[in-house]
């Protein structure tokens, strides 16, 4: 692939990963609440690891064009937003003074960190809307490989966009519990605002 359309895909691609939403909100949530952002962002790379060996098996489209499935994924993807974020309103993050908060078990923040980005439909549409826009059938390198390479790129560009808003959501709040509980429960209202937005658009719409 051409560097031009690399570079035009990433700049594309970071100006929607650094756009705020339900995987910024868990990332915050796991910088106050953790002790480390590491399991919480792995898991939400995972998700997208996911969608991107769906995208690269060409399930994508399969997928997308299944109103019945794309309407159950939305629903259940909603529905897990709502309870998440129901969650984190009810035990807002306080971190102690020594800098330690109570935290899940990695495996536990890995799960619903996957769980948000991989029930996510909006990631399903942003796989099948913008890849294909960057991918060139009479290019040198297949289909499949193109697909993999635009993943990963997006993969990464997650990976440091959210482990920077977890650690400076860590770092600037460390010491302003009051705060910390404030951001934490804006973070919580924005898992259900999306959750049930996502429930009216689909079910509504």
């Amino acid at each position: 692939m051409e560097t031009t359309t690399l570079t035009a895909f990433l700049a594309v691609d970071l100006l929607l990963v650094m756009t705020p939403g339900a995987d910024w909100a868990y990332a915050i949530s796991a910088g106050l609440r953790d002790r480390s952002v590491v399991p919480a962002v792995a898991g939400l790379v995972a998700g997208y690891a996911g969608y991107t060996l769906l995208a690269v098996a060409g399930l994508v489209v399969i997928v997308a064009s299944a109103a019945t499935l794309l309407t159950a994924l939305t629903v259940a993807g909603a529905g897990y937003l709502v309870w998440l974020g129901w969650g984190v309103l009810r035990r807002p993050a306080a971190l102690a003074a020594s800098g330690v908060a109570m935290s899940s078990s990695r495996w536990q923040t890995m799960l619903k960190g996957a769980g948000i980005s991989g029930l996510n439909p909006k990631a399903l549409l942003l796989y099948f809307s913008l890849f294909p826009q960057f991918i060139h059938l009479s290019g040198g390198w297949p289909v499949a490989a193109q697909t993999a390479l635009l993943g990963m790129l997006h993969m990464t560009a997650c990976a440091v966009v959210y482990l920077s808003v977890g650690l400076l959501a860590r770092t600037i709040l460390k010491s302003r519990p009051s705060a910390a509980r404030a951001v934490t429960r804006s973070s919580g209202a924005m898992m259900i605002a999306v959750g049930v937005f996502l429930l009216v658009e689909r079910l509504v719409g």
